[in-house]
């Protein structure tokens, strides 16, 4: 099963007007085009996605959606609070569990979530911190969930790189 977990893209930074709390965030005009690039980057690579799931966090369900138009067309985003921030590990595994069996799987959330979960599976312990940068991804390949043995770290790319690929 290959995991590609996904931060989401820039998001405005400041709370006011309708934006009364950081769950209703969006993403820049900025964020969505250097989204939208990464995700052309990730499909001239080859990447496909059989399955997005997201934060519930408009930010991300955003990034998600952008995923899904460039990488995976007719399929559909869950939404699971288990990748909202503060979520556990093991939560998420849970919610995995509960899905079909997909070979491509996004998950689409937040720092520093998403590096503890990347430690997580490549069973690296606490010491090991993985920083995302905004759109930033990662690909780790796992046999089961939760993973009976380390993942095996495949690639990790920051957007500035993704964007270059034409």
């Amino acid at each position: 099963m290959k995991l590609y977990l996904l931060r989401h893209g820039i998001a405005v930074d400041r709370l006011g007007g309708e934006i009364t709390s950081d769950w209703q965030r969006p993403l820049t005009a900025e964020g969505q085009a250097e989204t939208k690039q990464v995700a052309i980057g990730l499909k001239t690579l080859g990447v496909r996605a059989d399955l997005i799931v997201s934060s519930p966090l408009v930010r991300a369900k955003q990034t998600a959606q952008i995923v899904l138009d460039v990488l995976a067309k007719g399929s559909e985003i869950q939404i699971s609070e288990a990748l909202a921030p503060g979520a556990t590990v093991s939560d998420l595994y849970k919610f995995l569990r509960t899905l079909r069996k997909a070979e491509n799987i996004f998950l689409v959330g937040h720092e520093p979530d998403m590096g503890r979960i990347a430690g997580n599976l490549l069973w690296s312990g606490p010491e090991l911190y993985i920083p995302f940068k905004k759109a930033g991804i990662c690909r780790i390949d796992i046999a089961d969930i939760p993973p009976t043995s380390p993942g095996v770290l495949k690639w990790f790319l920051p957007p500035k790189i993704l964007c270059a690929i034409k």
